[in-house]
């Protein structure tokens, strides 16, 4: 009995699709996702009395204030998880240099006369790299609040609180990098590349869809013969 779904690297496909993102790579994506949200929201209502009711929308002050951290460091194992995935991928080439000197054609939808990208296109590592050095910022700064006496000593001293207003301040302006980072990718990812969100969902997207936006990559794809077409089903094709 003949099937018309192959499973690839925890992927349902159908005829004429390919795999974005294994399982792997989206529950890590989602992982970090979520966890960032949780940050987002917690680390608004600390930063500002004006936002403090998002405190009591997520069980108030002391419990904010105990998970924040906690959950801080599921994010930076997250980005490190993802980081031991795709640092390969992330890396700048050429073709992601000619793809900058096209990118006034990305942002206004003129996809003709774009360079053509890879697995990820050049803002896309862009996005990467603010987050993975954000959140190392963050984490670093993070802990040294959490723990301040690593800081000023247990008996506390002029050198280490001078230092801590500076920490803060470093732990702020990694997190507004990356809020202005995460609201850019969540704007892409869902309203301006159509069909992006149903690939970190599902982890498949068509091949035309790919062509469109990722033409480098499917040519890598189909040399390798990863690209399932509508006459090549097998029962229980598994790689």
């Amino acid at each position: 009995m003949s099937s018309n779904i192959v499973s690839r690297h925890g992927t349902d496909l159908r005829g004429d699709e390919i795999v974005r993102y294994t399982l792997k790579e989206r529950m890590c994506h989602w992982i970090a996702g979520v966890s960032y949200l949780y940050l987002f929201a917690t680390g608004l209502a600390l930063f500002t009395p004006y936002l403090y009711w998002i405190a009591y929308v997520l069980g108030g002050g002391p419990t904010i204030r105990f998970w924040h951290p906690w959950v801080g460091l599921v994010f930076f194992g997250s980005i490190m998880w993802m980081h031991s995935m795709w640092k390969g991928e992330m890396k700048t080439t050429e073709q992601d240099r000619r793809w900058d000197k096209t990118i006034k054609a990305y942002v206004t939808n003129h996809d003709e006369v774009v360079a053509p990208a890879g697995h990820f296109n050049h803002g896309q590592k862009q996005f990467y790299w603010a987050m993975f050095w954000g959140s190392l910022v963050l984490v670093i700064t993070g802990v040294l609040m959490w723990f301040p006496e690593l800081v000023s000593g247990h008996q506390g001293n002029a050198v280490g609180h001078a230092l801590m207003p500076v920490i803060v301040f470093l732990h702020c302006a990694a997190a507004l990098v990356t809020i202005g980072a995460f609201m850019i990718h969540v704007y892409m990812g869902i309203f301006f590349v159509s069909g992006g969100l149903h690939g970190i969902l599902w982890g498949r997207v068509p091949v035309a869809w790919v062509r469109a936006h990722h033409p480098l990559w499917l040519e890598q794809a189909q040399r390798e013969n990863r690209v399932v077409s509508s006459t090549s089903f097998k029962q229980g094709a598994d790689d």
